[in-house]
């Protein structure tokens, strides 16, 4: 989700853009080092609403969050558990979520496409991997067990509170979904010019 600081004036992604574009290089982003997927989400946006706003980099998470938190900085993209308790209490303002559906934690803020700027998808997500050459009886099984344990009526509840939404898809569609985020994000990389540190 990217949240901004109460103190940046806006109530929808409309309006941050509209600002942003009256405030070239005014406006920053936190996110948790170069390269990160806050990094990567924010160099998506910039360049899709075509922003002109300043990446700042920090050495983790909780350094940046502190830090927008106390208004040192305008905004962030950031996971959904870390970001809904800030936005509940008011102490954030969400703007929009990077997926393609609204976050079941938070069915009031609308996505990017929603909100008038579709392509902006940035969910993170966990997966399982297994080394190369395990024997597929072995990878059906695992996949097996990990799908009935998020179907689970505990595991799904613990889940939504905590802003996720389990998805335990197959191998292969798993798979697929890897090699789209590599072609897509390597893309957004060379695009902005970020540079392994």
């Amino acid at each position: 989700m990217l949240v901004a600081h109460p103190s940046v004036p806006v109530k929808s992604l409309k309006d941050l853009i509209s600002l942003a574009k009256t405030r070239p290089g005014q406006l920053n982003y936190a996110s948790f080092g170069n390269g990160s997927s806050a990094h990567l989400a924010g160099e998506l946006f910039k360049t899709a609403a075509k922003l002109d706003i300043v990446h700042v980099p920090y050495r983790g998470g909780p350094p940046a969050m502190v830090d927008l938190l106390g208004g040192q900085v305008s905004m962030m993209f950031n996971s959904l558990p870390a970001v809904i308790p800030h936005v509940k209490s008011r102490r954030l303002s969400g703007i929009a979520v990077a997926s393609a559906t609204r976050a079941k934690g938070m069915p009031d803020i609308p996505t990017f496409a929603e909100a008038g700027l579709p392509g902006i998808e940035a969910g993170s997500w966990y997966g399982v991997f297994a080394p190369a050459g395990t024997p597929k009886a072995v990878v059906a099984r695992l996949n097996s067990e990990i799908v009935k344990m998020l179907k689970s009526p505990e595991v799904q509840q613990r889940l939504a509170t905590e802003g996720a939404d389990p998805i335990g898809n197959s191998p292969e569609e798993f798979a697929a979904q890897v090699k789209r985020d590599i072609t897509k994000w390597g893309r957004v990389a060379r695009e902005s010019g970020i540079r392994a540190e």
